[in-house]
């Protein structure tokens, strides 16, 4: 059913309970998960997705980083930097999160799933958790990479502050072809100098 034109409304607006929770757990993965989700929705049309696709994309990037609901807080709270034990915890955060989705009884929610399970695949088959390269991982997930690489790069953290735009557009450059699908950054390129997420807009 189609609610104020936008396809899988029902699960986003059921979802919107776990996105309240996120931000009582942890303010800054919500803001930042809005964030992404806006140049996530920009990249996608213009790179000519079909609505459903959007609607599909909308909810992945919204949802991203829910999986953080089931990292305990001495990992998601660390002020440091993250060891290597801890690393592979937190990149659970993307299989949990499609389990949480995919646990929603609703219409677009099989299809979110995929797109939360697979955003940190890279291009070259070398992300997680499952190896995807190329145009095996959902172009939605390819979108998400690149604009989830672009905003957690321009926070600040504890242990670096943000980069400017011009370094973190270098950064990109550098994991195009690796990380990154190049035609989708090719169309970032082009879209995020105008964008009202670009970093030194803020």
């Amino acid at each position: 059913m189609v609610m104020n034109g936008f396809l899988f409304d029902p699960l986003y607006r059921f979802a919107q309970a776990l996105f309240v929770a996120l931000g009582y757990r942890d303010p800054a993965t919500r803001l930042h998960s809005e964030r992404v989700r806006d140049l996530s929705l920009s990249l996608g049309k213009r790179c000519g997705l079909a609505q459903h696709e959007l609607d599909v994309l909308r909810i992945g990037a919204s949802f991203h980083d829910i999986g953080k609901l089931g990292i305990g807080d001495h990992i998601l709270m660390k002020t440091s930097r993250l060891d290597p034990t801890e690393r592979e915890v937190m990149r659970r955060h993307s299989e949990i999160g499609a389990d949480i989705m995919a646990s929603i009884d609703l219409d677009g929610a099989q299809q979110a799933a995929l797109v939360i399970r697979h955003h940190h695949e890279h291009f070259d088959g070398r992300g997680y958790p499952d190896a995807l390269a190329g145009e095996a991982i959902p172009i939605c997930s390819r979108i998400i990479s690149i604009t989830d690489s672009y905003d957690a790069m321009a926070v600040r953290r504890s242990y670096h502050s943000g980069f400017g735009h011009a370094d973190i557009m270098a950064i990109l450059d550098q994991e195009t072809g690796r990380k990154h699908d190049p035609y989708l950054m090719r169309l970032f390129c082009e879209i995020v100098e105008t964008s009202e997420s670009r970093v030194d807009r803020h």
